[in-house]
């Protein structure tokens, strides 16, 4: 059970500060989000005149803005809420990257959808500017995960972030966006009406406070989020420099599975996937078998390696593949010549021949033995 003072005390801090700052994520865990409220507030300084800080924070109404954000159809959950997903605790055992981690001090959720059903989910991220394969790659693996029932979560950008939002839809899955601003905001605003769709029937969430736009800082920090609240996260296309190669990081960071789909090797989009493959960074994948046997339950979605169909022979001795490979395909041979060419001694060819053509795969003319049709196919 959370306080309405834990709540407005972290709604407070985040109007405060950038998202990702891991010395407030500690200091919180530490002493609780209003002591450190109410420490930032006493704040003055040599001559007892209140910091800039204590100053922005008094200045600061918590409560003004979760209503007037609640009347506009969203909602802001904390730790301790029942809806809260609590795999995003793990971050608190992550080392900050570029001076961003920890756990968020709250979130903004905007959309019907109960996080909790991201329990089950996997990350699709990739280039925004991708390449048609990779475009159709992650809306069909997408699409196949959310119809095995896993939720799929991306950063509504261009390229494969909307692929991948796009197959959940078609898969009638769930799918969540997260973003580098407030909630409210369609960024990019092209996809205004895919955001919207989003929050009517899925959910859209983000740390950054409503109104907020998006910043390069507020990106680095989302892509620890997508790759928190996500089981494992999927790269589909990514240059060398790609932001998605971020959230792989922290996925991996975070003892998730990391998958990668292959792309041509001449392809520059996919030069960062080979990469992170070539390092041992991921695991391949190729289709959205492969995804759901990685991030399901024990003993679900579980693959047999490929294999091609058994023929006839397959199941044959060896010895008695080695006289078939020596039988002629259309002219006819005696029992000697096979025993000279299969190297193996006439009297055993004999009987081996003899065992062939009872199971269809000789036939035996007056002019000598030459393969039948099951052998030859």
């Amino acid at each position: 059970m959370t306080s309405t003072d834990d709540r407005l005390a972290r709604l407070a801090l985040t109007l405060l500060t950038e998202p990702g700052d891991p010395r407030l994520s500690d200091l919180v865990e530490e002493i609780g989000a209003a002591e450190v409220r109410d420490h930032l507030l006493a704040e003055r300084d040599l001559n007892g005149v209140r910091s800039d800080i204590a100053t922005r924070l008094d200045d600061i109404d918590p409560a003004r803005v979760l209503r007037e954000a609640t009347e506009r159809g969203m909602r802001f959950l904390i730790p301790g809420d029942a809806e809260w997903p609590t795999q995003l605790d793990d971050l608190h055992h992550a080392e900050p990257v570029f001076d961003r981690g920890g756990p968020p001090l709250g979130l903004w959720v905007r959309g019907p959808l109960d996080l909790r059903a991201l329990a089950l989910s996997v990350a699709v991220v990739g280039a925004r500017s991708c390449t048609s394969y990779g475009d159709e790659l992650a809306a069909q693996m997408s699409a196949e995960v959310a119809q095995g029932g896993v939720a799929v979560v991306s950063g509504a950008a261009f390229g494969i972030d909307r692929a991948a939002h796009r197959g959940a839809l078609a898969g009638d899955g769930h799918t969540v966006a997260v973003l580098a601003c407030g909630v409210d905001r369609a960024y990019p605003a092209a996809h205004r009406d895919l955001l919207d769709h989003l929050a009517r029937h899925h959910a859209v969430v983000s740390e950054a406070a409503p109104g907020w736009s998006p910043t390069r800082i507020r990106f680095l920090s989302r892509n620890r989020l997508i790759a928190a609240l996500s089981g494992g996260t999927v790269v589909v296309e990514a240059a060398v420099r790609s932001g998605s190669l971020s959230t792989a990081n922290w996925a991996s960071r975070l003892g998730r599975q990391v998958m990668a789909v292959p792309g041509p090797v001449t392809s520059a989009q996919s030069e960062g996937v080979h990469e992170l493959l070539r390092a041992g960074g991921a695991t391949v994948v190729s289709r959205a078998a492969h995804i759901l046997e990685a991030v399901g339950g024990v003993g679900e979605h579980l693959l047999e390696a490929p294999r091609a169909p058994t023929r006839p022979r397959d199941r044959l001795p060896i010895r008695d593949q080695q006289v078939l490979d020596a039988v002629p395909v259309s002219h006819p041979a005696a029992a000697a010549s096979v025993a000279r060419t299969a190297g193996v001694a006439l009297t055993e060819v004999q009987h081996i021949l003899d065992r062939l053509d009872q199971a269809g795969l000789v036939v035996r003319l007056d002019s000598g033995w030459r393969l039948a049709a099951a052998a030859r196919a």
